[in-house]
């Protein structure tokens, strides 16, 4: 009995021993998994590292490790994410190359972080731009979002989701009530453009100071004030040292979760879904634990007899208008395409209704892909003369206002845009963009439906047509009936013997049917054509095919990046010894500067232009309107104006349009439509017009109106030559 007792025991014995080291075992594993998910098993196919900058007790942590659970249960095991958590790995730089170079496999990082290497995420640090977090967040989680993460792709990343770390409230040792309440007062800020001008246009004095210094910048005095979200606030016990805390909700602090894009397109594409969906399914999980934990944080900041106050909607107004200057400022940062697809959200939202008094002129053009500074420019000139309007009172006693559409560079998205803007009963008129395809497209839609169709840029000669009537698109452009023997008389007279290098489009080829008339007439045929399809690479064959031409220079009708590949091409000729050609480009290499910097001395290019504010027909007027515009786009330092042509030809169609709509007393469009052929004169910013337009023709500019051009040492256009720019082809 005594054995049968021991054998007994002794079962039970290790039968509670196994209990007791399986009881440990799965405790272990729990409070590993407060920081690291379980080790990959042996099934582990994907071991995954994720690195991230935030504590263990944060709800960014919470999330990740959430998201390893989620993506390892998902996956049967198969894949295993280890969670390394506040800068275990590295700094946020170190994480972010790490991650582009495929040696890190998933991050999550601040925005602002990121902006460096992707400036259009500084859309997210625009203060007082968002009217609501709700409307944030439809933002971040919609299209713009998506718009948003695809500009991570060059940079070698595969955006997933914003996640967070909340809004930013301001902290000081006095009440902030608007925007005189930081007049003298220096503040901490992080490194942002946008953060820091914001503060100075307020009258303060911002100071750069690393986030983990704030608490004793505070301390000594350094700075008076600083503004942070929440869980930084108490983290780093700021409300220990500053008496007041304002929330204000003013600025976001978001956060990319991103994975390596070698890494990603290595996997397979089961765990590539699951990688995004899982990342994108914790996005509103992520966002309630971080106002959950907020509300928290606000109750141990009253604990510390701190003064909180929420902003009034009248305070949080004037703050608002402290800050309407900054998305124009920096729009060539953010991206036109960005700021446009926001500000046509927050026309719809009824807390941000348009005033049903606006006149609304659209404006479609590729904001996003091969044409973006030029057409940066056209809307900068419209906003700009719009602006000049509205503060002497608007047209008939109402503002006008732009509303915007990216066509991508694509004609069946253009057409779209089109129809869409003047399916809004408030547009009274549509502003073009920079391709002569798209624009010919849009004139046929102007003519079926019956809208003014304002052209800036487009020179294609067939836009303007003339047998249709009423025509209802007008250009304040160069036309390629004349421009093409502008360039190509310009040419042979400086040099001799020209080849043609042509885009192979309706442009091009619009210029070689005026170029090639003018040649032949003078007895000067083109030695050599050659056509040259956007996006052109492979350049040695064409210039080689133009050397054994024995031509003496290039007319040349093509877009910036195929510009910059002549130009380098021949820079790298010039290494071996071969014979540079001067080139006489068209306007559609106008930003090559923004390419490519300044060109060496053995390249002799010169652009057709219309304007300039250096050498300009127009005096004073144009001296004026530059001050206009370095005070409505100033960014701290002047840069070089994107788009000088487009601006002016812009700024001169909204006005002629103004004139126009006053002229009918109504924004009936047929009435205005009339009225723009009718107007006697107006003195613009190229010349003075006498009259734009008459029922036989709607181009405004003819070859009068044409100069050649080149890069000074600022990467501005100056006239190159006096004398060509009265001269006619004969």
């Amino acid at each position: 009995m005594k054995l049968l007792r021991y054998i007994f025991l002794g079962v039970v014995f290790s039968g509670l021993s196994v209990l007791l080291v399986v009881w440990l075992v799965q405790l272990s594993i729990e409070q590993a998994s407060i920081s690291h998910p379980p080790t990959p098993s042996t099934h582990t196919i994907f071991p995954l590292r994720f690195g991230h900058n935030s504590p263990t007790d944060s709800a960014l942590h919470v999330a990740a490790v959430r998201f390893a659970e989620e993506v390892g249960q998902k996956s049967g095991g198969k894949v295993a994410v280890s969670v390394h958590p506040f800068q275990e790995l590295g700094n946020d730089d170190q994480m972010l190359e790490m991650a582009r170079q495929g040696k890190l496999d998933i991050v999550l990082i601040p925005t602002a972080k990121m902006s460096v290497a992707v400036p259009a995420l500084q859309f997210v640090d625009l203060p007082f731009y968002f009217p609501s977090p709700e409307i944030l967040y439809h933002l971040l989680d919609g299209e713009l979002g998506q718009l948003l993460l695809a500009k991570l792709r060059p940079i070698g990343l595969e955006g997933i989701a914003f996640w967070e770390n909340g809004f930013k409230q301001f902290t000081s040792n006095q009440p902030i009530h608007g925007p005189d309440d930081f007049k003298g007062k220096k503040i901490r800020t992080m490194k942002s453009r946008i953060i820091m001008h914001h503060y100075e246009a307020m009258g303060a004095i911002p100071v750069l100071i690393d986030f983990h210094s704030t608490h004793q910048a505070l301390v000594d005095k350094v700075v008076d004030g600083q503004e942070n979200p929440l869980v930084a606030i108490v983290g780093l016990k700021i409300h220990e040292v500053q008496s007041h805390l304002t929330l204000s909700n003013h600025g976001y602090l978001g956060y990319v979760l991103a994975i390596s894009g070698s890494v990603f397109q290595n996997l397979p594409g089961d765990i590539r879904t699951l990688l995004t969906t899982t990342g994108t399914e914790l996005v509103a999980f992520e966002r309630a634990e971080t106002q959950r934990r907020e509300i928290q944080f606000i109750e141990q900041v009253r604990k510390a007899n701190v003064n909180v106050q929420t902003l009034t909607d009248g305070e949080r107004q004037a703050f608002t208008v402290s800050a309407a200057h900054l998305p124009r400022h920096f729009e060539s940062v953010i991206g036109p395409d960005i700021l446009a697809k926001a500000d046509d959200f927050f026309r719809s939202e009824p807390s941000r209704k348009q005033n049903k008094q606006e006149i609304i002129v659209g404006f479609d053009s590729d904001l996003s892909t091969l044409s973006i500074r030029s057409s940066l420019g056209i809307k900068q000139g419209a906003m700009l003369a719009m602006d000049e309007i509205n503060r002497s009172g608007g047209v008939l006693g109402r503002p006008l206002q732009l509303v915007c559409r990216d066509n991508k560079a694509m004609p069946s998205r253009g057409v779209q845009n089109f129809q869409d803007l003047a399916a809004m009963p408030e547009v009274v008129a549509i502003l073009g963009g920079t391709f002569s395809t798209i624009a010919e497209l849009e004139a046929r839609e102007a003519q079926r439906i019956g809208i003014p169709n304002l052209v800036p840029w487009a020179a294609g000669a067939d836009i303007i047509d003339y047998q249709q009537k009423p025509n209802f698109t007008f250009r304040l452009s160069a036309n390629d009936h004349l421009a093409g023997p502008f360039l190509a008389q310009a040419a042979t007279k400086q040099f001799g013997k020209v080849a043609l290098l042509l885009e192979n489009s309706v442009w091009g080829r619009g210029n070689l049917a005026s170029m090639g008339q003018y040649l032949e007439g003078v007895g000067n045929a083109p030695v050599h054509v050659s056509w040259i399809n956007r996006g052109e690479t492979n350049w040695p064959p064409i210039v080689d095919a133009i050397r054994k031409s024995g031509a003496d220079a290039i007319v040349l009708v093509a877009n910036t990046m195929e510009g910059a590949g002549l130009v380098k091409e021949l820079i790298s000729d010039h290494g071996k010894g071969h014979k540079i050609f001067p080139i006489i480009a068209h306007w559609g290499i106008s930003n090559l500067w923004s390419q490519m910097g300044p060109l060496p001395p053995m390249i002799d290019l010169q652009i057709l232009q219309t304007f300039s504010f250096n050498g300009n027909k127009t005096g004073n007027k144009a001296e004026q309107v530059l001050h206009l515009y370095q005070d409505f786009f100033f960014q701290g330092e002047l840069e070089t104006i994107p788009s000088p042509v487009g601006t002016a030809q812009a700024y001169d169609l909204i006005h002629l349009l103004a004139k126009a709509i006053t002229r009918a007393g109504t924004t009936n469009r047929s009435a205005v439509r009339d009225a723009l052929e009718t107007i006697h004169d107006h003195d613009g910013l190229i010349k003075r017009y006498a009259p734009p337009f008459t029922p036989d023709r709607h181009d405004a500019l003819d070859q009068n109106d044409y100069f050649l051009a080149r890069f000074n040492a600022q990467g501005e256009l100056i006239p190159s030559t006096h004398d060509l720019a009265d001269r006619k082809p004969q």
